[in-house]
């Protein structure tokens, strides 16, 4: 059975191409990247750039550089459950993922945060769990204090 992908191309060519369409390629590994014939003209291709998570790739092409994002069924499948990668950039809010006390705060209202960066520190069943940014973005307020008790799903901290 073959396996499709959905191509995307800087932003604007869309395209599939199946697992045997990959299979038939006529192309051999080098030194330089890959050596690609196709419709007998000689193509020199590398990967310059990847991000494998996220399946984005800057592939170059006898020097001309491309913006590739690959999706497989799985992705599609996902992204049409509304589950996508990016639908989570969407948070405006961070709350306590279980009770605990407030043991540090390491940002403050007008703070601009990148994703994954720290913001408090959460002590829960005698363990400091670090409770980290989950997008870009600009602390709107906060609404918990150091040393304050806090119950699950409680409001910690609004993004603008």
């Amino acid at each position: 059975m073959s396996k499709s992908f959905e191509v995307e191309v800087n932003n604007s060519f869309h395209f599939k191409i199946s697992s045997e369409d990959i299979l038939n390629l006529d192309a051999i590994s080098n030194k330089n990247g890959l050596h690609i014939l196709l419709d007998h003209k000689s193509l020199q291709s590398e990967i310059v750039r990847s991000d494998f998570n996220k399946k984005r790739y800057t592939v170059s092409v006898n020097n001309n550089h491309y913006e590739v994002q690959i999706a497989d069924s799985l992705d599609l499948l996902i992204k049409d459950m509304g589950f996508d990668l990016g639908s989570t950039k969407h948070i405006q809010a961070v709350y306590a993922p279980m009770p605990g006390l407030i043991l540090d705060i390491h940002v403050k209202k007008g703070d601009s945060v990148n994703e994954n960066d720290s913001l408090l520190i959460l002590e829960a069943m005698k363990m400091e769990n670090i409770i980290t940014a989950p997008r870009d973005g600009i602390i709107k307020s906060i609404a918990v204090s150091t040393g304050k008790s806090i119950d699950k799903n409680q409001l910690l901290i609004e993004f603008e």
